[in-house]
This record gives structure tokens, sequence and C-alpha cells, in this order.
């Protein structure tokens, strides 16, 4: 196995996807805000909507809002603040403990996400999912999925 100071080159097949993933990760974003631009809210807070409208009771802790969006507790903070500004978002203290705000999605923040989403399915559709073949779909799905919750837990701080 080689070590960090001597890794092991790249097969062909290892070159090609991780020089497209490099590819992807700048080039999809812009894409799909771009896609989203015309439903008045960017990408990042489309998500953030929809995340709270699946959420129960369409609440979620800050912290675990920050997580599902794979965003900074800084920056989720900014997203909900700027959702708040449109009424869209309300923050509150957690119910039972006190010591954390909760993300809550109003009506006006529902019926935003509502009349957003079907821009969002579009833009997903023709940019990425009717790109992959049907039957690469599930393992593609998985493997992104591993991939992010441990990127995710790699940018967790270690609490001692």
């Amino acid at each position: 196995m080689a070590s960090d100071t001597d890794p092991a080159p790249l097969s062909p097949d290892q070159l090609l996807l991780w020089q497209s993933l490099g590819r992807l990760v700048h080039s999809l974003p812009r894409a799909l805000e771009e896609d989203m631009s015309r439903t008045g809210v960017t990408m990042t807070e489309f998500a953030v909507l929809l995340l709270l409208g699946s959420a129960p009771d369409r609440r979620m802790r800050m912290s675990a809002l920050a997580d599902a969006a794979g965003l900074t507790p800084s920056r989720i903070t900014r997203v909900v603040d700027g959702l708040g500004k449109h009424g869209l978002v309300r923050k509150e203290r957690h119910g039972q403990d006190g010591r954390g705000n909760e993300a809550v999605l109003t009506d006006a923040g529902l019926r935003t996400m509502e009349a957003a989403q079907p821009a969002h399915l579009a833009s997903a559709r023709g940019r990425v999912l009717d790109r992959i073949p049907d039957a690469l779909l599930p393992a593609l799905a998985e493997t992104i999925a591993h991939l992010a919750d441990a990127l995710s837990a790699d940018q967790r701080p270690v609490r001692g």
C-alpha cells in the first residue's frame, strides 16, 4: 500500500473519474444556480426549504439542518437569516432544552418551495438524472451518498 508521501499513480479509469468529478463539482453548481435563478430562490435556499418541508412539523435544529444541507453552522445561519428576512423561515429556541435554535418553515416558505419545485425537478432531471442509465442509478446513488456522508463526518469537529 502506498503512503501519503508516495501515493500510487491513478489508473486510467481513476484518472478519468477524478478529473471528471473535478469538472462536475465546479460546473454543476453554476448550472443549477442558473436554472433556479428564475424562481426567486437560490439552489442553497431551495435545498433548505425542501429539507424543512420534509421535516416533522416543518422544523429542524439548526445543527441538523446544517449537516443535512452540507453547510457549515455559520453558512446555515446566514441562509436561514436571509430566508427569514423574506418571511420564508423563522428561528425559534428549541422547545425542549432551550439551548439551541430550530429553523421553522413558514406557510409562505412552503408556498415558495412548492412554486420552485418544478424548476428544481426539471434542472435535476435535465442536468443529471436523465443522463444516468437506470441500471447504474442505484449503485451510483449509494456510492455518492457514502462519499457525502464520509466527507460530512470528516468536517465535524472532534469533541473530547
